[in-house]
């Protein structure tokens, strides 16, 4: 399988929640007996992003290297990763880990960063829009350059560039997939859609409209006409929507729905958001209530 089927299970790592490390294992244990996933998600910041400062939070790609074994044979994905937190090189680097880790299904998510207190609280430059949007294209084109061929054997990749610029890198030991890991963009606006279509291998919608299908629809058919602009295929690149799951049962009812809507608009992957700190029976009740007969509605895994 060249990218996730069509579920997947997602928890915040927020531990300012009541979420512990203990029930954040168990959640991913539990999944990883369930085949009804194909994929475990997390989101990536240092604090608590539903408040303007402060909160707990695990760190998503040495959390996501911890968990990796509890789901073996599924792919694990960050939605998404912020570009303002790491250097191109080193998020290509744990990237080629997870891709390693995983047997090349690791989805590597990627967006400009935006929370603001999170970056004030640990001295974190979060540039005007203008100059993180073209950080963030830089970023883009150097994790490109870093996952080529070139990039595998000396004398390596070289490119001059404003921010990242790189002086015969090499990445080494290789990623398993071909071209690197799975690289989705959550860009938005008309340049993100365009960054997507010439680099990536798909799109997630963005956390904030989880459920939103009138706004996936808009964004999907804006992705398919950047596509075939420059001559890609919209079939081979994966739109993904995302579901936020409560844990009740009118919540879940009410989830249930809005997948099975997203499955109908044509969503390729999506991800289900539990409330991590109720554990994994909230996982084993999401899918059988909701991700069980999504997939049944569907006729795909």
């Amino acid at each position: 399988m060249t990218r996730p089927g069509l579920l997947g299970f997602r928890t915040a790592p927020i531990a300012s929640q009541g979420l512990d490390w203990p029930t954040l294992d168990s959640i991913w244990s539990a999944a990883g007996a369930l085949d009804v996933f194909s994929a475990g998600w997390m989101s990536d910041h240092l604090t608590d992003a539903s408040v303007d400062r402060g909160g707990g939070a695990f760190e998503s790609l040495t959390t996501a290297a911890a968990l990796a074994h509890r789901v073996p044979g599924k792919w694990i994905g960050i939605a998404v990763l912020a570009n303002t937190f790491r250097h191109p090189a080193l998020v290509a680097k744990s990237a080629t880990v997870l891709d390693n880790a995983t047997g090349g299904r690791f989805v590597l998510g990627l967006g400009a960063g935006w929370h603001e207190g999170e970056h004030e609280e640990f001295g974190i430059a979060l540039q005007p829009m203008p100059e993180r949007f073209a950080r963030y294209e830089s970023a883009v084109a150097t994790l490109a350059a870093l996952f080529s061929d070139e990039a595998r054997r000396a004398p390596g990749v070289t490119r001059d560039d404003p921010y990242y610029p790189l002086r015969e890198a090499t990445l080494e030991p290789a990623p398993i997939r071909p071209g690197g890991p799975a690289l989705w963009l959550g860009g938005q606006r008309s340049r993100g859609i365009a960054l997507a279509a010439r680099f990536a291998d798909g799109w997630i919608m963005p956390g904030n409209r989880a459920g939103d299908v009138a706004y996936f629809v808009d964004r999907r058919d804006a992705l398919r006409v950047a596509l075939e602009a420059v001559d890609r295929d919209p079939g081979t690149f994966a739109f993904a929507a995302q579901v936020n799951v409560p844990s009740d049962g009118e919540g879940r009812r009410r989830a249930r729905e809005a997948a099975l809507e997203l499955v109908r608009v044509g969503a390729d992957h999506i991800t289900l958001g539990i409330v991590a700190r109720d554990g994994a029976p909230a996982l084993e009740a999401m899918a059988r209530e909701v991700a069980v007969p999504v997939r049944e509605a569907a006729g795909r895994t």
